[in-house]
């Protein structure tokens, strides 16, 4: 099997159709234990890249650096050519009042420091973590499109948590007015269960002709079919030491969904995991789904996803498992 290539928004760029997540690279559980460390990395990335993908996502806070230090070391030994990178500035790195943000200091010390950790002299795409009210738009804008302007940066992208659809075409109408690079790729929180972004914000997407990059696209494990209803979840699983991830995911309407995601694996013969990447790949409006993964045996089940052939009336289905709800 070998991922195809697929347009990274109207960027003109290219990208593998599933792109890999690094969140878990060097990050520490509550034990202390590394989930992954440089070595396992190493073979992730090997595996990945080995499918034909090129898309690796990362960020400055993952694993304190580390994540973004173990691709380096990895592209070190490979052409960096052939890769599409992506990282992401916001959140605390130092103890210092502007030490975290969208403020001036912040994104040039980090700019800097993804560069160095990554061993290369640009990102392909570097987006905005999160949304900083405490700066200006003019002013982080306008220090973005200045990253570009140096070469540090190919393309600018904005990752949410929360829908900020205003907030984003905010930012684009000002760069449109005063020719800075604007926001050409969103990266937000979409699966079959989490839905928020089927309001104003996939339509804003697809007003401005911004690429979406879904994260979390199996709602951190809950669309893997670990969990059935009514039970208690496994020991070691997520929901059974995070009660607010279980309040959260463990409902009746999600596992309706999840009825409905089982219901079209056992059909075509897959997993509920790949089913719920295949949905996404399947979206008119997604350019390709982060996926992560702590073993090769988890990333290469996952990448079979795109081998994964919905049918119109199963998309429909998934789809209409659980609606955006208005209020």
């Amino acid at each position: 099997m070998s991922l195809e290539m697929v347009p990274l928004g109207r960027t003109g760029t290219s990208v593998s159709e599933i792109a890999f997540g690094t969140w878990r690279f060097g990050r520490q559980n509550d034990t202390g234990e590394v989930e992954v460390d440089a070595e396992q990395a190493h073979r992730l990335l090997d595996a990945y890249a080995a499918a034909g993908g090129n898309f690796i996502d990362t960020a400055d806070m993952y694993g304190d650096g580390a994540s973004e230090s173990y691709i380096g070391d990895w592209l070190s030994t490979r052409d960096r050519e052939d890769f599409v990178v992506a990282s992401k500035i916001f959140w605390p790195t130092r103890e210092d009042a502007n030490g975290r943000g969208l403020n001036r200091k912040h994104l040039r010390r980090q700019i800097d420091t993804i560069l160095d950790r990554l061993g290369t002299d640009y990102v392909d795409l570097l987006y905005i973590h999160r949304w900083d009210d405490d700066t200006p738009v003019d002013e982080f804008m306008r220090t973005l499109d200045q990253f570009v302007r140096d070469g540090k940066v190919n393309y600018l992208g904005t990752s949410t948590l929360e829908p900020n659809a205003w907030k984003v075409v905010k930012a684009n109408e000002l760069a449109d007015k005063r020719g800075y690079e604007p926001f050409r790729i969103a990266q937000p929180r979409y699966n079959v269960v989490n839905r928020e972004v089927e309001g104003n914000y996939l339509d804003m997407c697809a007003d401005y002709d911004i690429g979406v990059i879904p994260w979390s696209p199996l709602a951190g494990g809950f669309l893997t079919g670990k969990y059935a209803r009514d039970e208690t979840p496994p020991a070691d699983s997520r929901a059974a030491n995070d009660q607010r991830f279980a309040d959260s995911y463990l409902t009746s309407e999600n596992f309706d969904a999840l009825d409905a995601v089982e219901s079209v694996a056992e059909e075509v013969g897959a997993s509920p995991a790949q089913v719920s990447l295949a949905w996404l790949m399947h979206h008119p409006q997604v350019t390709a789904p982060i996926i992560g993964a702590r073993t090769v045996d988890q990333l290469e089940e996952n990448l079979v996803a795109a081998g994964v052939d919905l049918s119109a009336d199963q998309f429909e289905r998934l789809s209409a498992a659980k609606r955006y709800l208005t209020v």
